[in-house]
């Protein structure tokens, strides 16, 4: 009897967890069931967007992307699908050698890797894939098998124009250079798929409404010329490490519109750095030092200053300035020095030899306020909006700040600080008649197709801020012709016999903060542009702490920077140049030591005038 009611009790009690179990299928655990139903059945597929790429203005793809097929395991359902079909652990070896064919491994290195995440979900096992690869994998039907696209950014020049463009990281977002600032329209935005799968978790189907497809990512097209760049960058070089530079920079720009043609920076240890492997590098390295770091340029302001005088009428080119010997004592007892011991000089030669004494006596005769005005006219403190990250807008300070120091220092180019791209702004104005262009380096846009989306030309010249009158931009230019006859860049290589080539050099003392300025370490530049009487290019080199008896800039940047004119010129097929004028009589007949066989002639062998830009 009690056999009976214990067996009866365990019927009662198998019969309450069954309908327990039912409950609870029927209830809570429904939605569970459903949901791993759904997740054998289904699988949600990201379609990854193809990143833009970015070209030059003649259409050279500098950074591009290119899918690869990566081969993965699912080492989970892998082993449960083999087990599951009955085949024996030699047949599953078997399958495993097979595969292994496609990766890096042998089979008994693929066998123990799958061993060792037997409960993984993923593993990938081999990159690269070609599309006979891909398709011999698939023919072999293994489930948990397959393979995806993977998308790789690549850049065909290796580290030509490494600053410009910057590079992406590991999840292919940009963190530097133009991969950085126009990230959101190159990368596009991912689309996807929901798609339904057999036992062996192969696609079957994937329904319209669970399809949503990618939106690739625009192209961007550069003013940067390739050929230029390359040119500009193999100069630079060659002068940074001819005279064992720290660092350099090199900027070339169409004077007429703003479009930046090359851009160039040179680090001593790291000269450059390949944009598909930013981790090589230091951040140092990578800084796009043309845009980022200011420094106070020397005499290459001068032009800057002069230009403004002339056009206001506080000066003219013949003017004579009481120059007597090398040191002028200014009105609050500062000692002004020239290199040389001029005799009075014209404020034409003030230019072409450099006197920091003419020029300390044209800023006391203009004011700290014209002065001031004179610089910020040409953009100088404020950005210039190119559109490349880290810009900065270098220093003027606001004029309360300015002292009565101020005055022989800014004449000289210090207590101000600029950017390279700004010094070749601002010259871009003496360049084409006297207005401050915008620098652009994005000429525009394209669809993946490779349709227009937006152009970005230039604004209308016209309507540019005219910083010089046209009669003093051609004044100034045809003065500065004389630097590299019989100035400061004279017998340097850098006249050249087809093109007149205008231009300033400056040396300027590296700061040392609060200890002062070094006596012996400088900022070595040039800034150029040709041809003069209609110049198609302003090019500008900045050497710093170059290893040299004789620092001046005429002789450290001014070669690499008039090679690289002599060469854009030629590419461009830039005709000849007419002989060049003579000074108007008035002022040749005051001129020091002035020969008009130095212009006639183009006796390129005149040995180099002295910079007066400390």
């Amino acid at each position: 009897m009690l056999r009976a009611g214990g067996l009866l009790g365990g019927v009662v009690m198998l019969f309450l967890a069954l309908c327990g179990r039912v409950a609870y299928l029927q209830t809570y655990g429904r939605q569970a069931t459903i949901v791993r139903a759904e997740r054998q059945q289904n699988e949600s597929v990201i379609l990854p967007a193809r990143r833009g790429i970015i070209c030059d203005r003649n259409g050279i793809i500098l950074a591009g992307t290119v899918e690869t097929q990566t081969l993965f395991i699912d080492p989970k359902f892998f082993f449960q699908q083999l087990q599951a079909r009955g085949e024996t652990p030699a047949q599953i070896q078997g399958d495993i050698g097979q595969l292994a064919s496609y990766t890096d491994m042998d089979a008994a290195g693929l066998q123990k890797l799958l061993n060792d995440r037997a409960t993984s979900r993923f593993v990938k096992v081999g990159e690269d894939l070609d599309a006979d690869a891909v398709a011999q994998v698939r023919h072999l039907e293994l489930p948990g098998v397959g393979v995806i696209p993977i998308s790789q950014r690549v850049y065909p020049l290796g580290s030509i124009a490494c600053h410009i463009l910057g590079g992406v990281g590991a999840d292919g977002s940009g963190i530097e250079g133009l991969e950085l600032k126009f990230d959101k329209i190159l990368a596009g935005r991912d689309g996807s798929e929901y798609l339904t799968k057999d036992a062996d978790r192969r696609p079957i189907g994937v329904a319209a409404d669970d399809y949503l497809p990618p939106r690739h990512g625009q192209h961007i097209v550069l003013t940067i010329d390739i050929n230029i760049q390359m040119m500009t960058e193999e100069e630079l070089a060659a002068t940074c490490t001819q005279f064992q530079a720290s660092r350099g920079e090199a900027v070339v720009m169409d004077p007429h519109t703003g479009e930046i043609l090359a851009l160039a920076n040179w680090l001593k240890d790291y000269p450059s750095f390949n944009p598909s492997n930013l981790g090589d590098s230091p951040p140092e390295a990578r800084l796009d030092a043309a845009v980022a770091l200011p420094y106070e340029p020397g005499s290459t302001i001068k032009p800057f200053i002069a230009g403004p005088a002339l056009m206001w009428g506080a000066t003219n080119p013949g003017e004579v300035w009481p120059i007597h010997g090398g040191v002028y004592i200014a009105p609050d007892g500062r000692h002004v020095r020239d290199v040389e011991a001029y005799p009075p000089l014209t404020t034409w030669d003030a230019l072409v030899k450099s006197s920091n004494i003419c020029m300390s006596m044209l800023g006391e005769r203009l004011g700290n306020a014209r002065l001031w005005a004179a610089l910020t006219r040409f953009g100088f403190g404020s950005d210039t909006g190119v559109e490349l990250p880290g810009e900065d807008p270098g220093l003027v300070n606001p004029l309360r700040k300015w002292t009565h120091f101020s005055t022989e220092s800014v004449s000289q180019g210090y207590e101000v600080m600029v950017t390279p791209l700004q010094l070749a702004r601002a010259f871009c104005a003496v360049a084409n008649g006297g207005r401050l262009v915008q620098p652009h380096i994005v000429e525009g846009t394209l669809d993946p197709d490779g349709n227009v989306l937006l152009k970005n030309p230039p604004p209308p010249f016209d309507q540019l801020p005219q910083v010089l009158d046209e009669k003093t931009s051609i004044e100034l230019r045809r003065i500065l012709c004389d630097v590299v006859i019989r100035g400061t860049a004279a017998g340097a290589h850098c006249r050249s016999a087809i093109w007149n080539i205008a231009g300033k050099t400056g040396t300027s003392h590296i700061s040392l903060g609060k200890a002062g300025y070094s006596p012996t370490r400088y900022n070595s530049s040039f800034m150029g542009c040709a041809p003069a009487e209609n110049p198609k290019i302003v090019v500008l080199f900045v050497i710093h702490d170059p290893h040299a008896d004789v620092p001046y800039g005429g002789l450290i940047a001014a070669p690499g920077a008039c090679r690289v004119i002599t060469r854009a010129l030629t590419y461009m097929q830039t005709p000849p140049s007419p002989a060049l004028p003579l000074p108007p009589a008035d002022i040749a007949a005051k001129l020091y030591n002035f020969k008009a066989s130095q212009i006639t002639d183009r006796n390129f062998n005149t040995p180099p005038a002295k910079d007066g830009g400390n």
